[in-house]
């Protein structure tokens, strides 16, 4: 079982939200903190004990892993796949002038589809082949693994997978997804941005 999560708030109430991607590393917020610390608590109640925790490299997404994985340590592997993405010209833009630059109908695309703005570097390629290698890896009896990462990046385990996509690829701050290997060799999208 894979357990994707995107990372905490970044941003607090009221401020307005910006694209940040691979070259803005923020913090968590308390809000964004209280988020990961929520789904610890639902992790334990739901009595998953994670075998390996694949994690970003930025400060946001470990924060969010190490407050899910306090009342059960797992060492955090950083995982290169996991990075968010750069949002080129509109990195730590606000988000009405990103929609300025690149119009409505491309942000729904990216949402949708998967279908990067123009200016933006995703290495699709790559990430979904990474992605293709962990699904493939995946038994059905398989402790669950823990990747904790940003929406731009979460959306390729998707993408990995066409046959399972919802209808939109998006996955909320403090949410998560599942994606199992049933016993007869199929893969499964339990759930999708899910809160709890």
């Amino acid at each position: 079982m894979l357990v994707i999560v995107r990372h905490g708030n970044t941003f607090n109430a009221g401020e307005p939200p910006r694209r940040i991607g691979a070259r803005t590393d923020l913090p968590l917020t308390a809000e964004g903190l209280a988020q990961a610390q929520a789904l610890g608590e639902l992790f334990c109640a739901k009595d998953w004990t994670f075998a390996r925790a694949l994690v970003s490299p930025l400060l946001r997404t470990r924060q969010t892993a190490e407050a899910i994985l306090a009342r059960h340590p797992t060492i955090i592997e950083p995982a290169d796949f996991l990075r968010e993405i750069d949002h080129g010209p509109d990195e730590n833009r606000a988000e009405a002038e990103v929609q300025a630059r690149v119009g409505k109908a491309a942000l729904d695309a990216w949402d949708a589809a998967g279908t990067p703005p123009p200016g933006w570097i995703v290495n699709a390629e790559t990430r979904i082949a990474a992605w293709q290698a962990l699904l493939e890896n995946l038994t059905p009896n398989s402790a669950p693994t823990l990747l904790v990462t940003s929406n731009g990046a979460a959306r390729f385990a998707l993408q990995a997978m066409p046959h399972l996509r919802p209808a939109s690829l998006k996955l909320r701050t403090g949410s998560y997804g599942v994606i199992c290997r049933e016993a007869d060799g199929t893969l499964t999208l339990s759930s999708w941005d899910c809160r709890p």
